[in-house]
């Protein structure tokens, strides 16, 4: 009986282009035969003790307390998130409070009203537990990618230790104090969350699941429900679609950029399931600049134009990369200067690096594709914050770093790894692991020591804002910003001197906003100084005559000077600009009151009451006159 013939297996295609040039370890692209979508216990052990160790890191921002910097504005004084019913959840979906879209967000902040009430340990404690998610999550992210990458089975001790130190360099690195320990910031660390639970799910559809398996696409349906999540709790992931399409490019290897015909030739699949992503991207994409319209916080073209635009950009990007290599000098606000000249100290020099960065990077893709791919990841996911829709005040905002950044976390862990794989060499300066642990060692402990020192700076509004005020004097562009709002805090104190001093140096810096005028005028009126304040009022008047409260004060300081028929004018002004503001009824009926008219004042301080019911000074001034209109 003839034998039969045996059919030899077809071995499995490779994903990754053939190279014939030289490629650094780091950055050999490579499949690992083992399968890696999986989760040891051990690896979970590892997250729970990076998160672990980046929650202690940032414990001490449970001594802080809410800031003047939106925290107020957010939570303090918003009674709309308070609850969990139809009304609140209502508000939550369909507002865009602050100028964003970010009704999980808001979720989370009303379970921590109902746990807390305003004290901001609970809020700090949510936010720094979701940090330590984040940074746990991360973990298994690195861990993924540096495994694919290095064809190194992701049990190997050298990768597990690279990995966490990514996810520690990440976690613990100064730069993301502002999204940790400023409350309002609960939708950076919130978003943050769904977005690495996207790019984890992902990574559990592809590696070794391309096959289009049930489970594959249980993984890729759970990652863009995690991205619908991310966007939900702030957009800031909107270019998520195009990172994913970069890690098909490096280390996956599903699609590659050194072929002449090699997107073309990509598996249709590999196109097809960004779909999804690129919809929900695009609907984030509508949204989230509505919403920066709602509040009033985009600027014109006219006021930032193309140029300054772009310049604003490449001092951005070339702002990141120097402040992940040295995390010094970082402040709340780096505020925008009232003239962006393209051609001026740091633009020029900030275009040019970025220019030199692109193109080296591109000319050694070969030798150095993982380099290429997170400068490429960095400045995706940057674009949207970088200035090109400038809004708000802000240059530059640390904040804005908390996603762009992970790559270059990643490339440390990687670079890292490179080092213990050849810890025998004689530059180490030694045959054992001692050094690259150390130097490891040595990074984290360092960026965990100056965070804690950075989260120190948010400990209050007044630490706050003498530290953006310190780092602006030291730098080419100075804050007209935190002078106002010092300026603000002293007048809260009664120190009127040290109020006024701040405001001049704020309009020194900024001379066309009406905000610090409408303050000045205020602060010399409580300073008895009745006819500069009204100067100072009408300024502010003249920049912005639609605010009703600029003719309040202005009311008050005429009725100082006795010019009380101005006084109603300005008041009744206000009152057609907000007709619910009941500190201008109140004022306008002490007016009439003075003038005689006790049935007028008694209408005006019953509407103030009416808006307002817990008006304490409208319920006294009305009990007097009601008292007063008996006597007659």
């Amino acid at each position: 009986m003839a034998r039969r013939k045996e059919k030899k297996p077809t071995p499995r295609p490779s994903r990754q282009p053939n190279r014939t040039n030289p490629v650094s370890p780091i950055d050999a692209p490579s499949r690992n035969d083992e399968p890696l979508a999986t989760t040891s216990n051990r690896d979970s052990s590892i997250a729970l003790a990076v998160a672990a160790f980046t929650i202690a890191v940032f414990l001490p921002a449970l001594r802080n307390d809410f800031v003047n910097w939106d925290d107020y504005d957010l939570l303090v004084n918003n009674p709309y998130y308070r609850g969990l019913g139809w009304q609140q959840l209502a508000w939550m979906f369909s507002t865009f409070h602050q100028g964003h879209y970010q009704p999980l967000s808001w979720i989370t902040l009303a379970v921590d009203y109902y746990l807390w009430g305003l004290n901001p340990v609970g809020y700090h404690l949510t936010n720094i537990l979701l940090h330590g998610a984040n940074a746990a999550l991360f973990f298994l992210i690195a861990q993924k990618l540096l495994s694919v990458a290095r064809s190194t089975p992701a049990t190997d001790f050298g990768l597990r230790a690279a990995a966490g130190l990514a996810a520690l360099f990440f976690a613990v690195h100064p730069l993301r104090v502002e999204s940790v320990a400023w409350a309002t910031e609960r939708r950076d660390v919130l978003s943050g969350l769904f977005f690495l639970a996207t790019v984890y799910c992902y990574l559990r559809a592809v590696i070794d699941t391309d096959d289009g398996a049930r489970q594959s696409r249980g993984w890729l349906g759970a990652s863009v429900l995690c991205f619908a999540c991310s966007l939900l709790a702030k957009a800031s992931g909107v270019t998520l679609p195009l990172v994913l399409l970069l890690l098909d490019v490096c280390p996956l290897g599903r699609i590659t950029w050194l072929a002449g015909r090699a997107l073309r030739t990509a598996p249709r699949h590999v196109w097809l399931e960004k779909v999804p992503f690129a919809l929900l991207a695009l609907l984030a994409g509508i949204v989230a600049p509505l919403a920066q319209s709602d509040a009033a916080a985009v600027a014109s073209l006219h006021a930032h134009g193309l140029a300054a635009r772009a310049a604003q950009a490449s001092y951005g990007l070339v702002f990141y990369l120097w402040k992940t290599v040295w995390p010094f000098d970082l402040a709340p606000l780096y505020e925008v200067p009232p003239r962006i000249d393209p051609v001026a100290w740091p633009f020029l020099p900030s275009a040019a690096v970025v220019i030199a960065l692109s193109v080296g990077l591109w000319i050694f893709r070969r030798r150095w594709p993982a380099a290429l791919a997170c400068w490429l990841s960095y400045v995706v996911i940057v674009a949207p914050v970088l200035g090109f829709v400038q809004s708000g005040r802000q240059l530059v905002a640390d904040r804005y770093s908390y996603l762009p950044c992970l790559g270059w976390a990643l490339l440390v862990g990687a670079g890292w790894f490179f080092l213990w794989q050849r810890r025998t060499v004689s530059w180490l300066g030694s045959r054992k692991p001692a050094v690259p642990v150390a130097l490891a060692a040595a990074m984290v402990v360092g960026l965990a020591l100056v965070t804690i020192q950075q989260i120190a700076i948010w400990r209050d509004s007044d630490t706050l804002w003498n530290q953006v005020i310190s780092v602006a004097d030291r730098s080419t562009f100075k804050s007209a910003t935190a002078h106002h709002m010092v300026a603000r805090l002293a007048a809260d104190r009664g120190d009127l001197d040290n109020a006024l001093a701040h405001l001049k140096t704020s309009i020194a810096i900024e001379p066309n906003d009406y905000a610090i005028y409408t303050d000045l005028g205020v602060v010399l009126s409580r300073r008895g100084e009745p006819a500069e304040a009204i100067r100072a009022l009408e300024q502010a008047l003249s920049m912005k005559p639609t605010l009703a409260v600029s003719h309040y004060n202005l009311a008050s300081a005429l009725a100082v000077q006795g010019r009380l028929d101005e006084a109603i004018a300005r008041l009744e002004t206000a009152l057609k600009l907000q007709p619910d503001y009941p500190q201008g009824y109140n004022a306008l009926g002490k007016i009439y009151a003075a003038k005689g008219d006790l049935v007028k004042a008694i209408a005006l301080f019953r509407r103030a009451l009416y808006i307002r019911p817990d008006f304490a000074e409208a319920q006294h001034n009305l009990a007097r006159a009601l008292d007063e209109a008996k006597q007659k």
